[in-house]
């Protein structure tokens, strides 16, 4: 779980160093009907042309009682920025999609 996103004109916004492998996570349960869940989720990546080390998906799912979703990260070029985008389809037959922008940096010490 990554907490620490960044409400922007742009939409929510979160920064991940070139190395790290984490873990970003959506609650959906406010949005969610009384008794619905997710029964799909599906995580996307903008592709940047010409991107020698693009962000991978190396997983994602769906966990708390069907109410969130997940997407674990990897890669990415320095002081690029991608859009993460989860679509989900809901028990009910509900369809929605969330996404934030993924600012790829360079930390140091």
């Amino acid at each position: 779980n990554r907490s620490g996103f960044n409400q922007t004109s742009y939409g929510l916004e979160i920064d991940k160093d070139v190395e790290a492998q984490l873990i970003y996570t959506f609650n959906w349960s406010d949005w969610l009907a009384q008794g619905d869940s997710i029964n799909t989720a599906e995580y996307t990546v903008a592709a940047r042309r010409n991107d020698p080390t693009p962000v991978t998906i190396e997983s994602q799912g769906i966990t708390d009682a069907n109410t969130d979703t997940y997407v674990e990260l990897a890669g990415g070029q320095s002081d690029k920025t991608y859009v993460v985008t989860c679509k989900v389809v809901t028990a009910d037959g509900a369809i929605d999609r969330r996404n934030f922008r993924l600012n790829v940096v360079s930390r140091s010490a």
